[in-house]
């Protein structure tokens, strides 16, 4: 197997870590401060190309392989996991019209992002509907004139005080049902948005009736340049050419966005890490204890190796799980599983030992280990909590 990079995926690591150089390290601390949401550094990431990398080549001219996609979200992790959450959300949320749209709804729905740094949602998680997708409630009815009407709550959706566009996983018919579709709410049919003083909430109107509500941003423990709320649909007007493929066949378009995803939020996870153990390393060979480096006593030396050591694992588990999801591997969701409960095991290990190392120092907020705990724990939670991503497995191996 060779472990080399392309010239072309060498370049897209190069780009990457050169806009994070100029663009995130030197304002990363003071905008998480500020809890502001870093708009301005993702539309020059969307200008650099490094958002939208699912939309296929027939779109936008050229496409990424997932193995390039991966080392890009990485990378871009490696500067801050709220924006490289953000700019992934596009992905998450476009992969299904990728992979299931037609040629006319890929053209209509995706075209937009390739055109202006607009931002999209992936709207799955409810308040009673989190690990357990069965249990949501929202639902899409189909009235007397073969339009369909979608209402529902949405809460934890990445994006949602700024997104143009909404991919919303919803149940038919009825809350009831056992059937779920996917169905996309346009940026073009948005005609009218109302936004509080604070400009905290959003009230959209839709050109062909409903509305969509944005609550107030959530106040996260960490991630706090990643923009998250909960959106409310409300007698939403659906068109037949809004719903994605079979409007029966959603659960299994989910099973396909989530294995694609996955690996990206391994990425994320190894972005982490890395920055983590970098970060620790740089602290340890400068501070002095007991006459010489901390990186020198055993002790210390012992946790920076496993630190190295979960990182180059995680590095692993994502590179093989990128190339199987890529080559549609009948096992590929199994390894997906695999690299995002390794790689946020390493970002949580190493974020923790690396704060542990700093001593009293990792506890201040003015230094970015302190920051970096808390946003590895979300690693852990997102796009399946450890225990899910274990079933999968379970069920993979019998």
């Amino acid at each position: 197997m060779d472990f080399g990079l392309t010239d072309e995926q060498q370049g897209y690591v190069d780009t990457v870590r050169k806009f994070v150089k100029n663009e995130i390290t030197p304002s990363v601390m003071k905008l998480e401060e500020e809890h502001k949401f870093p708009k301005e550094i993702i539309d020059k990431a969307w200008e650099l190309g490094l958002l939208n990398l699912c939309v296929p080549e027939s779109i936008k001219g050229y496409e990424l392989d997932l193995v390039s996609t991966a080392l890009v979200i990485e990378e871009l992790s490696y500067g801050d996991t709220g924006i490289s959450t953000s700019a992934m959300c596009n992905d998450l949320a476009n992969a299904v019209i990728s992979q299931h749209g037609s040629d006319e709804q890929k053209e209509k729905l995706l075209g937009p992002f390739i055109e202006a740094p607009i931002l999209s949602s992936f709207c799955l998680t409810e308040p009673g509907a989190g690990s357990d997708n069965s249990a949501m409630t929202s639902f899409i009815k189909k009235g007397d004139d073969g339009k369909y009407v979608l209402n529902g709550d949405k809460c934890f959706i990445t994006n949602a005080s700024y997104a143009s566009q909404f991919t919303v996983f919803c149940k038919v018919g009825k809350p009831a049902s056992q059937l779920i579709a996917c169905v996309v709410i346009p940026s073009t049919l948005i005609s009218e948005e109302k936004v509080n003083p604070s400009n905290e909430s959003r009230e959209l109107t839709l050109h062909g009736g409903g509305k969509i509500f944005t609550s107030k941003p959530e106040d996260k423990l960490g991630q706090r340049l990643s923009n998250t709320a909960s959106v409310t649909f409300e007698d939403v007007i659906v068109d037949k050419d809004q719903i994605i493929g079979d409007r029966r066949m959603g659960f299994k378009y989910l099973i396909d966005v989530l294995d694609y995803a996955r690996p990206m939020v391994a990425a994320i996870g190894v972005g982490l890490a890395r920055r983590a153990f970098d970060v620790t390393l740089e602290y340890t060979k400068e501070r002095k204890q007991f006459g010489q480096r901390i990186c020198d006593i055993p002790v210390a030396r012992d946790t920076l190796v496993q630190m190295w050591k979960k990182v180059e694992l995680a590095e692993l588990a994502l590179m093989k799980a990128a190339i199987k999801v890529q080559e549609k591997a009948p096992d590929r969701g199994m390894y997906a599983s695999l690299a995002k409960n390794v790689a946020a095991e390493a970002a949580l290990f190493c974020a923790n030992e690396g704060l542990h190392l700093h001593g009293g120092y990792g506890f201040m907020s003015e230094y970015e280990i302190s920051k970096l705990a808390r946003d590895a724990h979300i690693i852990d939670i997102y796009e399946g909590v450890r225990e899910v991503q274990n079933m999968i497995i379970g069920w993979e191996l019998v």
